[in-house]
């Protein structure tokens, strides 16, 4: 028993991508810029459906823990000025695509509700304005519950918002105390209701394990707490320390954060918990009520995934507005400038503001095929994700299928003629599986997060 604990701490140190895409986002490089952008939206397909993606890279105040691409701003025209770039870019983007119906659209951040009941009306406004947003579309924006309003419930009411996703991470004061985030319960609470109280009933929590001074108790608390609250859905993402990316993680005392051991026994803590309260397991990481679009996209098999996580969305292109916004079209992906300075000034110009992408080849295409299907179902038929490639799975990915010896050695994985499955116990490393059909893998220089 000890020796296969220690295999499998082993194995839940390596370092391997999300995979929110493929390829991940430190393959994107110059070589794709604003002109290969404006050429992919030109040249779109014209039934083509859209996701947009909002991203407000401000907050009131910077969270230790945070990844995102966002910076703490007191003074309110830095927000008034970014507010207009988006306006600006919206415009710029439907003069390119044309008017598009939109599908989906997500507010992300940051703090999106940092721009204020005002603001966030008028950009919706001009969104109306630029594209066909479908009666039906998804309408999701991320929210700090330490700043839900009732006046900013009502603009969300207004402008048609129908599932808001809140912050929570765990419930533990001396957990959040260590994560700068203080919010105790009654506070998501309240945030809860007042959001109800406007008719946006489709409540998600975002919860994380892996945490400083984080427990499994700790975690099984926060799943009950969480659950509580009835929310439709539930995120209980692992904390990615990388203060070599995020230098404000260096706040976080790394003696204080659990092992690799202590990571897959909260994650499971947190799956047993949800489970036994009535919620499905979906993919990794998330856990929805069987009646919810998540639930039933994961049951059908069209379970989705993207830089916002696991997804019903079915659209084809997703848009990405905003400083350091990603877009994926059929073509490959974009991204904005990072930086708000660069991003403004692309935007002043009248240019869009890509920096930089990749062109997807058609072997890009298959293994994020593999990929995604691995992240979503746990399971993917090589012989009908990969065609003609993947009929014999021997043949086409021989290097892939030995590269998975070691986790089929460990029953974490099954290997069937052309299908590679996923076990039970194997779940919690998926990423790793994933992993050994990322072509750019071996030569990455970038460095990525624990496995578990």
């Amino acid at each position: 028993m000890g020796e296969m604990i220690n295999r499998q701490r082993a194995l839940a140190e390596l370092s391997v991508p999300r995979y929110t895409s493929y390829p991940t986002a430190p393959q994107f490089s110059s070589g794709v810029g604003a002109k290969h952008y404006a050429s992919w939206l030109s040249t779109m397909p014209g039934a083509a459906r859209l996701s947009l993606y909002i991203h407000v890279p401000y907050c009131a105040e910077l969270c230790h823990y945070c990844g995102c691409h966002t910076k703490a701003v007191r003074r309110r025209a830095p927000i008034d000025a970014y507010a207009d770039r988006l306006i600006q870019e919206i415009e710029l983007v439907a003069a390119i695509a044309g008017r598009r119906s939109v599908v989906h659209l997500h507010w992300g951040g940051g703090t999106p509700s940092i721009l204020g009941a005002e603001r966030i009306e008028e950009i919706f406004a001009k969104l109306n304005d630029a594209f066909d947003v479908a009666a039906d579309c998804e309408h999701a924006i991320e929210l700090d519950p330490r700043y839900v309003s009732p006046e900013l419930a009502r603009a969300l009411a207004g402008i048609g918002a129908t599932r808001a996703s809140l912050g929570v991470q765990d419930f533990t004061g001396r957990v959040q105390h260590s994560i700068g985030r203080v919010q105790p319960f009654e506070v998501v609470e309240r945030a809860a209701l007042t959001l109800r109280e406007r008719g946006i009933d489709q409540i998600n929590l975002d919860l994380m394990y892996g945490l400083p001074q984080q427990s499994v108790d700790d975690v099984r608390r926060s799943a009950e707490l969480a659950a509580a609250l009835d929310p439709r859905r539930i995120a209980y993402f692992g904390y990615a320390h990388v203060p070599w990316l995020k230098p404000h993680q260096r706040l976080i005392d790394e003696a204080t954060l659990p092992g690799a051991v202590e990571r897959l026994a909260q994650a499971e803590a947190a799956r047993r918990t949800l489970v036994a309260f009535g919620y499905q397991a979906i993919g990794l990481d998330h856990f929805a009520r069987p009646s919810d679009d998540l639930a039933l996209a994961a049951r059908a098999g069209r379970l989705r995934r993207n830089f916002q996580g696991y997804t019903s969305d079915q659209a084809e292109v997703l848009i990405g507005l905003g400083a350091s916004a990603i877009g994926r079209l059929p073509q490959g992906f974009v991204q904005n400038a990072p930086d708000v300075g660069g991003y403004a000034r692309a935007m002043a110009a009248g240019r869009l503001a890509t920096t930089k992408g990749i062109a997807l080849s058609e072997d890009d295409r298959i293994r994020g095929r593999i990929i995604e299907r691995l992240m979503c179902d746990f399971s993917v038929d090589l012989a009908a994700v990969g065609g003609e490639r993947g009929a014999d799975a021997g043949g086409g990915f021989a290097a892939e299928i030995e590269a998975l010896a070691p986790l089929a050695a460990e029953g974490l994985v099954v290997l069937a003629e052309n299908r590679v499955t996923v076990s039970e116990s194997g779940r919690p490393f998926v990423r790793l599986a994933a992993a050994a059909f990322d072509a750019y893998l071996a030569q990455a220089r970038a460095r990525h997060s624990l496995a578990v």
